[in-house]
């Protein structure tokens, strides 16, 4: 038997999230709605600008991993942390959430990574990311026993930009696969696919991928088109399964020539989309390794973003466990 429902594996960032209109984006040169990376004077110049504002460890695959730890799953992560102040925070912070966390920090610099998130009135984050020791995550990072025990191995796209990631999440895909374990990855940004538009579809080809979660932006730029409906027929026959979300207008599943639509669940207010799509991959993989139906799996899937785009932040205050059972999910 598997020891974990998922191992989610991805860069290990805290996030300092702030308040902030239009203009202050504009004037300090911030992409609305994208994540930019930035260096360590960069992050010292916007983090000396921003307002008040909250802390709180993050990063893509770590929310995934608080989502699936919240709704009673089993869940690990592996991500690089550096031996500083910052990183003991982050530690603490994913395992008291009851996610399983051995990844051995780094000794000395870079610290430990950090991404300012700044959340227009409208509820879009924009973030830059100061990636520091996040960097440092390869090969030697990749633990075989929970690669090789998790029901899934989940990564995230942004992944792709340090350079000695790529060959660990390889590794962690060929660990998986050979145990007779999925794969399964996200997007992560519209530009992150820019940038790695030919890799992405090689890991989907070439089946070291097997399930695939995107946003219909996502979508349509990996396959450069404007269409949403041509981009969803064309992932048909580039991977066994994907989840394809479309904000208010829920969500689609799509698994060969089978199409699931999943209606978004009803909100009191847009708050912050931070996580939006994190928590969204969290219920659906908690669903997916509890042996439930697709439709099921895009509810859980749905029911947890639509929770955590009412708060300020990425990982759920409620327990998304007993949400789901309030919600006639579980």
């Amino acid at each position: 038997m598997p020891e974990y429902d998922v191992l989610c594996i991805g860069n290990a960032i805290v996030d300092i999230i702030a308040q902030s209109d239009e203009s202050f984006l504009a004037e300090n040169g911030i992409i609305k709605g994208a994540m930019n990376l930035i260096d360590a004077e960069r992050a010292e110049l916007l983090y000396a600008r921003m307002g008040p504002a909250v802390e709180a460890s993050g990063g893509s695959a770590g929310n995934t991993a608080a989502g699936i730890a919240s709704f009673g799953g089993r869940a690990a992560f592996a991500g690089k942390v550096a031996d500083d102040h910052l990183g003991g925070i982050y530690a603490h912070d994913i395992r008291a959430l009851g996610v399983a966390f051995d990844t051995r920090p780094l000794a000395g610099t870079p610290p430990t990574a950090r991404c300012m998130i700044f959340v227009t009135p409208d509820g879009e984050r924009s973030m830059n990311t100061y990636l520091g020791a996040s960097i440092e995550f390869g090969p030697q990072d990749v633990e075989a026993e929970k690669a090789s025990g998790s029901k899934v191995v989940y990564f995230e796209g942004y992944l792709w930009d340090p350079p000695r990631a790529k060959e660990a999440i390889r590794e962690a895909a060929r660990l998986a696969h050979a145990a007779g374990r999925e794969v399964a990855m996200t997007l992560s940004d519209s530009f992150c696919v820019d940038r790695y538009r030919d890799e992405f579809l090689e890991l989907m080809r070439s089946g070291t991928v097997d399930i695939v979660f995107a946003n219909d932006h996502e979508l349509r730029a990996l396959y450069q088109t404007a269409s949403l409906e041509t981009a969803i027929q064309a992932i048909r026959g580039d991977c066994r399964l994907a989840a394809v979300t479309c904000s208010e207008k829920g969500s689609t599943i799509i698994e060969g020539e089978r199409t699931i639509s999943i209606d978004a669940i009803p909100i009191d207010e847009l708050v912050d989309t931070t996580g939006a799509g994190d928590l969204y991959a969290a219920g659906f993989l908690f669903g997916y390794t509890q042996g439930r139906s697709l439709e099921d799996c895009g509810k859980l899937g749905s029911l947890a973003a639509g929770l955590v785009i009412q708060q300020i932040g990425p990982r759920p205050r409620q327990n998304l466990r007993i949400e789901a059972e309030q919600a006639g999910l579980l």
